[in-house]
C-alpha cells in the first residue's frame, strides 16, 4: 500500500467532509508525531494495533560480499513493531 492508496481509502471511509489534501496533511502530521514520540519516549502504543519500540543494535563484525573483507558495523538504533494479540488473530 502506498501513501496515495492510504489517502484514497481514508477519504472513502471518512466521507465527504474532508478533501484528499486535508487527509494527506492529517496523515503526515500523524506520522510526524509518531516519529517524535518514538524519539522522546522510545515507545508508541496503539491499542488494537500494536506497539512500536526503539531497540539498540550492538556493534558487530560483518563481511563485504564482494571482497570478503571483514568490516565493522557500528551500533545503531532501530524501530521494531510488535502487533497486538487481536491484530495477530486477524492475520
Amino acid at each position: 500500500m502506498t501513501k496515495a492508496d492510504l489517502i484514497s481509502i481514508v477519504t472513502k471511509t471518512v466521507g465527504r467532509d474532508l478533501t484528499k489534501k486535508a487527509i494527506g496533511e492529517v496523515i503526515d502530521a500523524m506520522f510526524l508525531k509518531l516519529k517524535k514520540g518514538l524519539k522522546k519516549d522510545k515507545r508508541f502504543t496503539f491499542p488494537g494495533f500494536g506497539t512500536f519500540n526503539v531497540r539498540k543494535r550492538a556493534a558487530r563484525k560483518g563481511r563485504n560480499p564482494r571482497t570478503n573483507e571483514v568490516i565493522r558495523i557500528p551500533a545503531y538504533r532501530t524501530v521494531v513493531f510488535t502487533p497486538s494479540k487481536s491484530f495477530k488473530k486477524k492475520l
